[in-house]
């Protein structure tokens, strides 16, 4: 399995990373201590066509294919985290599931609004006494007529408030389990939702996160995504697919740490000599790259197989989220290490690295999450 960029592929990445670094990190500092949304920059994104990146053309994407985004999402990442989960959250778990199981209509309207960027989307399966546990949903949709009405509260949601379409698991049938829960489209002009204040996080900080309530939504029934019961599948489907960007979201925050980590053991001196002269630095360095290395062969690997027809690719999507993650993390504290005192301060960047790198390993299924599903896969026989 080849995992060279092609050219089509390099050109994505080096038009992604030149506009970061020439747009995106010259502010990046003051949206993060601010919590500023991204707003203009998602604009020229938008215009970029990386808001849809795997959507097909004639329903507003790009049409790219799930290499060339995963190779954005890492370019961004590298710079700005935030802006890097936004993308990845519109583009996995909002346009995927409407592309694969919306319907005609669904596509033409509100996938292409979502993959233009003319507008923003969220994913709300999350609830305030459910995150692993999906089968413990309490928001409940009861059938009236040519509508349903949602009841409930969702937790955690990234773009709560600033997204004009929400994907949204809710019960139709409590008494079946998994198999009772159904997806629909909400609007954030429908009567009755409404979006709580933003969460004050350790980081990601520019990116915004929410909870949303549910009272007495009317969705139509021409908004609700793929058959009655299907929501699950729908929701596993998805995560599959947007595990894989998020460990894409992990390489790019490791490669930044080690990036600022050989600069600054470059030119940094202690007992006479610069710290990269030091074995105990030099060492560190090399554990880093190793590590994005081996999260790199593991999530491209996820990409091209989430491409094959006819399979499932849990497994290499799960395995690719639990290594870039908590290698990421074990990157972030290795390069504060490295700054020593400094790395504690705001004055440097790995200390925000540092807290933006913490939650990977716990969004869009934690670690724990990720061995159980590697494990039964291998148990499996797959």
């Amino acid at each position: 399995m080849n995992f060279e960029p092609t050219e089509d592929q390099r050109r994505i990445r080096d038009a992604v990373r030149e506009f970061a670094e020439a747009e995106i990190a010259p502010g990046v500092a003051e949206r993060e201590k601010t919590g500023t949304f991204p707003r203009k920059i998602l604009a020229r994104l938008a215009e970029m066509g990386i808001l849809g990146m795997m959507v097909p053309e004639e329903y507003g994407g790009a049409g790219a294919d799930p290499l060339s985004y995963i190779l954005a999402v890492e370019e961004l990442a590298r710079v700005c985290p935030s802006t890097a989960v936004i993308v990845s959250v519109n583009n996995s778990v909002v346009c995927y599931p409407i592309w694969k199981f919306g319907s005609e209509e669904q596509k033409k309207t509100i996938l292409k609004e979502l993959a233009s960027g003319k507008s923003l989307g969220a994913y709300a399966l999350t609830e305030p006494q459910s995150g692993s546990d999906a089968a413990n949903q309490k928001t409940r949709a009861i059938r009236d007529g040519d509508a349903y009405v949602l009841e409930g509260s969702k937790a955690w949601i990234t773009n709560a408030g600033e997204a004009r379409w929400y994907v949204v698991m809710a019960m139709t049938d409590p008494d079946r389990g998994t198999h009772g829960i159904t997806a629909f489209l909400v609007s954030s002009d429908d009567r009755g939702l409404t979006v709580g204040p933003p969460e004050d996080k350790m980081g990601l900080r520019a990116s915004k996160t929410a909870g949303i309530s549910l009272d007495g939504v009317r969705v139509p029934v021409s908004r609700r995504l793929g058959a009655e019961g299907q929501g699950f599948p729908i929701a596993m489907a998805t995560l599959d697919h947007s595990r894989i960007g998020i460990a894409a979201q992990g390489i790019g925050i490791a490669r930044a740490c080690y990036e600022a980590s050989v600069e600054y053991a470059k030119t940094r001196e202690t007992f006479g000599r610069k710290l990269a002269e030091h074995e105990a630095i030099a060492f560190q360095i090399a554990d880093m790259r190793l590590k994005i290395e081996a999260a790199r062969g593991l999530t491209y690997r996820a990409a091209l197989h989430s491409e094959l027809p006819g399979r499932r690719h849990s497994k290499e999507s799960s395995m690719a989220k639990v290594y870039a993650t908590e290698a990421a993390n074990a990157i972030a504290a290795q390069a504060v290490q490295i700054f020593g005192g400094y790395g504690y301060s705001r004055e440097y960047p790995v200390e925000r690295y540092y807290r933006d790198a913490r939650v990977t390993t716990i969004y869009e299924g934690t670690s724990e999450i990720q061995r159980i599903v590697i494990s039964k896969n291998l148990l499996a026989g797959r």
